[in-house]
């Protein structure tokens, strides 16, 4: 056992602004990546396939992205109607088990499992979610009997190749409130996630039959534009209060398409061309949603190169840069077109990398998501080390909600360190250690200054799970005689540091 020698001095972080520092890995920044799960594009590669081969697929993404330090993961638990995981509300996706409505073939909760492996490798886990896409296509044999295609077919609307829940009835609304409640209060999770599918994207020639519950349930006598638009308002809203009741810590973003209108049909839009946009084709208005505080963060879908005329990913995120408010501000990046797109930019080694650039050096920004998990991990090597090296080459912690104000909790009190075979044990006395997240382990230099919490100096996060103590590998300390030590609480609230003599 090694002798406790105490906490030598508590340092506040003020070292450690969340400002970002000019040309410097900031400490707090968001790296997301979208791991998809509809018709299998990123996991798992086959539904139907063994639990044991399913798991070796998503830990393989994980550890790609643990290796690139990223932070989080938005995983899509909800596809169409479905379920990854045990519901009383949605059936279990064929996507995962290779028919829908039939459970796994295991004894484990599997998105309990995804969840408890993504959080072991300092990874937050958005449940992504998608409330209105009822079916992927018009095969409705391939669904099961409990699918709310044949339970209330009454909310079921056929447009273009699939079905669609109604946004604008009522019971619709209750029930997707109903999943996004199942989800928060069953799961540890850390954001619930909704993508750009709203209404649907528009289809020529065809009409979205919704005109009989326009008529009856629209007591204000809205236009059909508006009232399509209330109704997703109204979902936003419901759910931002229903996951805020249940669990506070857990955050509510959104991905909308990248475009909300053109300057061509309003000023304030942007100076794009796109043929649809999400204000005026989708019916979603995320600028009242970021205004109302119903969101914790924005990821517009900014899917174009730097310089494209017709919606220039430059031009795009200047926009949502001076047009965001009351939430975090994320870039959806689209690594899927990599090399594998008409536009030729996306050929160019440094065309990614700029754009992450662009957002970091954008004050306003605080991170980025990519769509999706296979884009970076099916070649492109190259570009993968340039990040890597370049711009991700040190850990960062995920942002706390600008929605959230977080008491100040005292610091916990060194406990014990035990020297096991090649870890050391370290416990600490808190006053309460339910929120606590991780751990984060720091090294130092010179324990008669303060230390420093830049991001090169991380030497461990360690998930907590709300525990009193942690292990850290004497392979992580090597011969240091002095740590810091720091906990982050789900609220992604940094404690000031403790720093321990080791020996």
């Amino acid at each position: 056992m090694l002798k406790k020698i105490g906490i030598l001095f508590l340092i506040s972080l003020s070292s450690c602004s969340l400002i970002k520092p000019k040309n410097k890995i900031p400490k707090t920044e968001f790296r997301g990546v979208w791991i998809a799960t509809v018709v299998n594009i990123d996991w798992p590669q086959r539904g139907g396939d063994p639990w044991k081969k399913q798991q070796e697929e998503y830990l393989r993404i994980l550890n790609f992205y643990k290796a690139l330090n990223f932070n989080a993961v938005v995983v899509q638990i909800r596809t169409a109607g479905d379920a990854f995981y045990n519901s009383g509300i949605s059936p279990w996706s064929r996507f995962l088990t290779g028919e829908e409505g039939l459970a796994p073939e295991t004894d484990q909760d599997p998105l309990k499992w995804l969840i408890r492996e993504a959080h072991i490798r300092g990874f937050e886990f958005h449940a992504w979610l998608n409330p209105y896409r009822a079916t992927f296509d018009l095969n409705t044999e391939v669904l099961s009997e409990n699918h709310d295609y044949f339970k209330h077919p009454d909310w079921m609307i056929k447009y273009g190749k699939k079905y669609y829940y109604n946004p604008g009835l009522p019971g619709v609304q209750n029930h997707m409130v109903s999943v996004i409640e199942e989800v928060v209060a069953n799961y540890d999770i850390d954001a619930i996630h909704f993508d750009d599918y709203f209404y649907p994207y528009t289809i020529k020639d065809e009409v979205f039959n919704d005109s009989t519950s326009f008529l009856s349930n629209n007591p204000s006598r809205l236009s059909l534009e508006n009232w399509r638009r209330s109704n997703i308002d109204s979902l936003v809203k419901q759910t931002h209060k229903a996951i805020k009741q249940q669990k506070p810590w857990v955050q509510f973003g959104i991905s909308p398409f990248g475009v909300w209108k053109n300057k061509s049909t309003d000023p304030k839009g942007s100076d794009t061309k796109a043929g649809q946009t999400t204000y005026e084709d989708l019916y979603a208005d995320p600028l009242l949603w970021m205004e109302k505080g119903w969101i914790d963060y924005l990821g517009p879908q900014i899917y174009w190169s730097l310089k494209l005329k017709v919606a220039s990913h430059r031009v795009l995120l200047d926009w949502w840069a001076e047009n965001y408010k009351n939430s975090n501000l994320y870039v959806g990046n689209g690594p899927y077109k990599l090399r594998n797109n008409s536009d030729k930019a996306w050929n160019k080694k440094k065309e990614l990398p700029k754009q992450l650039r662009l957002a970091r050096k954008t004050e306003a920004v605080r991170g980025n998501v990519f769509f999706s998990a296979r884009s970076l991990m099916s070649g492109n090597k190259d570009i993968v080390n340039y990040i890597k090296k370049e711009l991700y080459s040190y850990p960062s912690f995920t942002p706390a909600s600008p929605l959230i104000v977080r008491e100040e909790q005292p610091l916990p009190e060194l406990a014990t360190i035990e020297d096991k075979d090649n870890y050391l044990s370290i416990t600490f006395k808190f006053q309460d250690s339910s929120n606590t997240r991780f751990a984060n382990v720091y090294a130092i230099k010179n324990p008669k200054k303060p230390p420093s919490c830049k991001p090169e100096n991380i030497i461990g996060q360690i998930f907590m799970d709300s525990s009193s103590s942690f292990n850290i590998g004497k392979g992580l300390i090597k011969q240091r005689k002095h740590i810091a030590v720091t906990f982050t609480d789900r609220f992604r609230k940094e404690t000031e540091p403790i720093v321990i003599l080791l020996n």
